[in-house]
């Protein structure tokens, strides 16, 4: 019933900045807490953040705590990740997600996932 859609990504130099979006339609947008997560080749998806349904409070990983920055406009059925001082490793297909029922940092707790937009960090 929901559907996501990120867009944003691209190509940078370390050191450089993106900013994500994911749009949402079919349900009601407020009602679900929002995620970001992230899967390099050969590796395990990753959480990077969550979002209350209300934006007044989020959880970021370690790893992009400090330079990446989630916020939400529920009028406009939108989620951002603003993505700052980009390295190497953040390298990904970073993937948007929305949970009805949870706030959490745990891929397993998100109902719905978008297909996913390429970030490349260049050295």
């Amino acid at each position: 019933q929901v559907q996501l859609v990120e867009s944003g990504g691209g190509l940078v130099q370390a050191g450089g900045s993106l900013r994500l979006s994911c749009a949402a339609s079919g349900r009601i947008f407020s009602n679900y807490a929002m995620g970001w997560f992230r899967q390099a080749p050969g590796k395990e998806r990753e959480f990077v953040v969550a979002i209350r349904w209300n934006g007044d409070s989020t959880y970021y990983a370690d790893s992009v705590k400090g330079r990446f920055t989630c916020s939400r406009d529920n009028a406009d059925n939108t989620v951002y990740l603003q993505m700052n001082s980009l390295k190497p490793e953040d390298t990904a297909v970073y993937y948007c997600a929305a949970a009805r029922y949870r706030y959490s940092s745990r891929a397993a707790d998100y109902d719905y996932w978008g297909q996913g937009t390429q970030v490349t960090v260049s050295s």
